[in-house]
């Protein structure tokens, strides 16, 4: 997931897709200076993360934000985070009353 948002393309894509519509490739292609394949490439990646799914609209693909992922990602990082402190806090203290 980190590699697929490492990408300002495809993080552009996502601020456009966030506001909850479905868009076609050509409606997230217009206005950059983008093809409609890159356009195209970026989001198949992003699919691959779950972050987007596509529906078929008769022949076009809509495409939409997934937000689940990221809030599972988020959840994931603040308990990383959480035990990082706890581990911390541990080897302060130890450190701290070593030299007394």
């Amino acid at each position: 997931m980190f590699a697929a948002l490492g990408d300002e393309t495809r993080l552009s894509l996502l601020a456009r897709l966030c506001d909850g519509q479905r868009y076609s490739i050509a409606a997230l292609t217009e206005g950059t200076k983008l093809t409609r394949q890159a356009v195209t490439k970026h989001l198949r990646v992003l699919e691959r993360v779950r972050i987007v799914h596509a529906t078929r609209d008769g022949r076009q693909s809509l495409f939409t934000f997934d937000p689940q992922p990221v809030i599972e990602m988020k959840e994931y990082l603040e308990l990383v985070s959480k035990q990082w402190d706890v581990a911390l806090a541990r080897l302060k203290t130890f450190v701290e009353n070593d030299q007394d």
